[in-house]
């Protein structure tokens, strides 16, 4: 079997991925990548004038399109540039698969020129990141990024590239399936719970629909539309949730606050919330019903809350 480069290899698993544009700005470390994305024209290579520039368009780019945005930078500074836009998309739940370039793998840990640990930089703002450390685990491990940033609660990953992984030469082969043991993200709705929710709403006297960015980033604009209209039930939005219903529908009272989600005796949530969100909306009793959560623990959610939807965020 005919050999290729590591940087040959990415630029074949960009096109396997669908990808049409990458946002990326050239370095030591990563020239061989760029050359081989000029040698191409079914990817469309966006340069900046900065890096911090590139990771906010990509993460533009993915909330516009639905697609995953796509980050190229090399070493040390263009890496620790991504950190605000990675920051943004974790966040907002935003798909972004970013690419570092690293110096050889035999001065990483030596204070090489432009060399820094991305990944543990990062960690606590990606929902993965790793350091390629074998030819062999490239094709896998860029699959798998793709499949982590777009599945569950979407998020960026981040892969670090050694220069000399990606000039070694290795098999052109790149996976079709992906098998992560530790992550199987929710496709469908626990059907005991929905129902569960749907007798929880028919008893409540004031129901009211918190509507999160979750809504938007599913394309499920429609159906939630076509639920408020069924149940006549009155909505607010985060700010990420803009949109999630029209904003001349009847039913749209505005932007989320305090005092709406006190008043009401069954609050349906639709959006990310975290410990300290939760335990302000659950503080004054209500019923919840949370259809995407991420919490530490179970045993963290009142006994009224039903979770419908638990998202799931990679650890390795």
């Amino acid at each position: 079997m005919r050999q290729i480069t590591g940087n040959k290899l990415l630029v074949r698993a960009l096109k396997e991925e669908g990808v049409d544009t990458i946002f990326g700005y050239p370095g030591a470390c990563t020239i061989d990548i760029s050359d081989e994305l000029y040698r191409q024209d079914e990817i469309k290579v966006i340069l900046p004038r900065h890096e911090q520039a590139l990771v906010h368009a990509a993460d533009a780019y993915a909330r516009t399109t639905g697609k995953v945005g796509v980050c190229l930078v090399t070493s040390g500074p263009g890496a620790t540039n991504l950190v605000t836009g990675l920051a943004t998309a974790n966040y907002d739940s935003v798909p972004l698969v970013c690419f570092t370039g690293q110096v050889a793998r035999h001065l990483i840990g030596n204070d090489a020129f432009q060399e820094v640990d991305i990944v543990g930089i990062t960690r606590s703002i990606t929902k993965y990141g790793v350091t390629v450390s074998k030819r062999e685990d490239l094709g896998r491990i860029i699959k798998e990024a793709f499949y982590i940033a777009r599945t569950g609660r979407p998020g960026p990953v981040l892969i670090d590239l050694p220069k000399d992984v990606m000039s070694e030469l290795g098999s052109p082969e790149y996976p079709e399936t992906v098998n992560l043991r530790g992550y199987k993200p929710n496709t469908s709705v626990h059907m005991g719970q929905l129902k569960r929710a749907l007798k929880m709403l028919n008893k409540a006297k004031k129901p009211l629909f918190l509507a999160g960015g979750g809504v938007n980033i599913a394309r499920a604009n429609k159906e939630f539309t076509e639920v408020v209209n069924i149940t006549n039930v009155p909505v607010v939005t985060t700010i990420m949730g803009r949109g999630a219903v029209p904003t001349d529908h009847p039913l749209f009272i505005g932007n989320l606050f305090q005092q709406l989600y006190n008043t009401a005796d069954s609050l349906i949530v639709g959006n990310f919330l975290g410990s300290n969100a939760l335990a302000a909306v659950s503080s004054s009793g209500n019923l919840i019903c949370c259809f995407q959560s991420e919490l530490g623990s179970m045993t963290e959610l009142p006994e009224s809350c039903i979770h419908l939807h638990r998202m799931h965020r990679l650890y390795i």
